[in-house]
């Protein structure tokens, strides 16, 4: 990508916010997940990367992650699949005894300019991947979460101020802030504190992968900020939200947009 996305490589720094903690995090090979994987290691924890098929992408976010000093777990492989997330979930217990972030990142998206344009099998692959992965990787987690652990979502300002041609994933990404408030209200007595992040437009692969090159140039130019945000720039609240500093912060839905309201 041109101009290559800021994920913290060289300007994030750690604080240990997180020393100890063991993360998952899907779709960390690139973009936000990336970002996130990075920050999370820097701030002193272990992380398990899922991805689907990019290796050369996440073996170079498992070079940050151990150069940070922590433990890098790679697990390929499409979490649109039920049982692919409880092998997700498995080899983290495996590797690490236990869940304390569990950060569901990955996501699809495609633009179409008509809701006829959108095939059948996209339809149902956006929704598995978005959202019933949400629900999947959750329900196999919670028994390896303890009192403290985090659920984190990644939202969007589209969950309430809908873009017409992402109409499949903006219906995810809405539910993804429904689910994250019926969990957190479920899940408060275990101590597990459930919360999504809904960033606005954020220059990542997705974005030149799945839009048109007239709508790429004009990215995030129409915020108050006036630009796209990076995914370092989403970084700390995904930090804040799995550090215990966070510790009631639970069914929030934090705007990461560059001006763009979130009511």
């Amino acid at each position: 990508m041109e101009p290559r996305p800021d994920c913290g490589e060289e300007s994030y720094e750690g604080h240990g916010r997180l020393k100890g903690k063991c993360a998952v995090i899907t779709g960390a090979d690139s973009g936000i997940g990336r970002a996130v994987a990075i920050a999370y290691a820097r701030e002193g924890a272990d992380v398990l990367i899922s991805y689907l098929s990019e290796h050369e992408d996440a073996e170079d976010t498992a070079t940050y992650v151990e150069k940070a000093g922590r433990r890098a777990v790679l697990v390929s492989g499409d979490i649109s699949s039920p049982q692919h997330c409880r092998d997700i979930v498995a080899k983290a217990v495996e590797e690490f005894g236990r869940i304390d972030v569990l950060v569901n990142n990955a996501a699809y998206q495609m633009t179409r300019e008509t809701l006829e344009d959108v095939p059948d099998e996209e339809w149902d692959h956006t929704i598995a991947t978005n959202l019933s992965a949400m629900f999947h990787l959750c329900k196999a987690a919670l028994p390896h979460m303890g009192e403290g652990s985090s659920i984190i979502g990644s939202s969007s300002v589209n969950s309430d101020n809908p873009n017409p041609t992402l109409a499949p994933y903006a219906a995810t990404k809405a539910a993804i802030a429904n689910l994250t408030a019926s969990l957190a209200q479920m899940l408060g007595e275990r101590g597990i504190r459930v919360n999504s992040v809904a960033p606005g437009p954020i220059w990542t692969p997705l974005i030149p992968s799945t839009m048109e090159p007239d709508k790429v140039e004009q990215f995030g130019s129409n915020t108050p900020l006036g630009r796209p945000g990076q995914p370092v720039e989403l970084a700390p609240v995904y930090v804040l939200l799995a550090s215990d500093e966070g510790s009631y912060v639970s069914g929030a839905r934090v705007a990461v947009t560059g001006g763009r309201p979130i009511l």
